[in-house]
């Protein structure tokens, strides 16, 4: 049986940096796992670990060579191999829109054939949120969205994933969705644990098999959208916020007297 998990290398901006063209340039970046996606793994992981059967989990992400020092925390906490998937048609491609990925998560599907695909909610960069769905859809997997409880017992034994949904205005749906699914992970459904030592020890001789369009039956049209960047700068910022000088009870006055002035507690 099998969990595919994707997993996305997300950039970190310094609190001071600069603007090359349509990015920041690259000298203030730092590159780490994407925040749901840690979930996700954590989630596939237990999966694996819950059930009675021998279980591959297997993770996909789309990215550079330079990700797979961020894919090696995934297989350090767990993961048994990786695919990732890029070429110089992945790399030019302007803009890697939800369908692009879909399309490429797709392929990877369809070749390795999972009981169960597990994606974090949204990403940290773009924050779309959609690309799980949009996967499920494709693939013609049930799905269910923003997971934020999962019951791990017998999950691939019984083929049906029993789960806590959080809907809109605190509402949460507890449901049975059958397998093959697609399930998109929230944040705090588990709580991630650290790679060991032994387990960064072992990642380097796990298997992160790199995958071209070619090497998936596409071409460089599956990376064509109709999205594309315009224009990247730094938003102007206006602000009239008064700072208090002196000790509690100074600031406290001054507060006092300035919230007067505003009308505040007037009669």
């Amino acid at each position: 049986m099998k969990v595919l998990v994707t997993v996305k290398e997300v950039a970190e901006v310094e609190d001071d940096f600069e603007i090359d063209g349509l990015d920041v340039d690259p000298r203030y970046l730092e590159y780490d796992l994407n925040e749901w996606d840690e979930y996700a793994v954590e989630a596939a992981v237990q999966l694996a670990e819950a059930s009675d059967e021998d279980v591959e989990v297997v993770s996909a992400t789309i990215g550079p060579e330079r990700s797979e020092e961020t894919i090696r925390m995934a297989l350090a906490k767990g993961v048994d191999r990786a695919v990732r998937v890029w070429d110089d048609d992945v790399e030019a491609a302007e803009f890697l829109d939800v369908d692009s990925k879909v399309r490429l998560l797709e392929a990877v599907v369809e070749e390795e054939d999972p009981d169960i695909v597990l994606t974090g909610v949204q990403a940290h960069d773009t924050g779309f949120g959609a690309t799980g769905v949009a996967l499920a859809d494709a693939i013609d997997f049930e799905w269910g969205a923003v997971v934020n409880d999962l019951d791990t017992e017998g999950v691939l034994e019984d083929g049906v994933a029993r789960v806590h949904r959080e809907l809109e205005g605190g509402v949460e749906e507890l449901t049975e969705i059958d397998l093959p699914a697609v399930l998109t992970i929230q944040t705090g459904i588990n709580e991630p644990r650290y790679a060991s030592l032994r387990g960064i020890r072992q990642a380097q001789s796990k298997e992160i098999a790199p995958k071209t369009l070619s090497d998936l039956g596409l071409d460089h049209t599956a990376v064509e959208s109709e999205l594309f960047l315009t224009e990247m700068y730094e938003p102007e910022t206006e602000s009239d916020a008064t700072y208090f000088e002196g000790d509690a009870g100074e600031q406290a006055a001054q507060l006092a007297t300035a919230l007067r002035e505003k009308g505040v507690g007037a009669e």
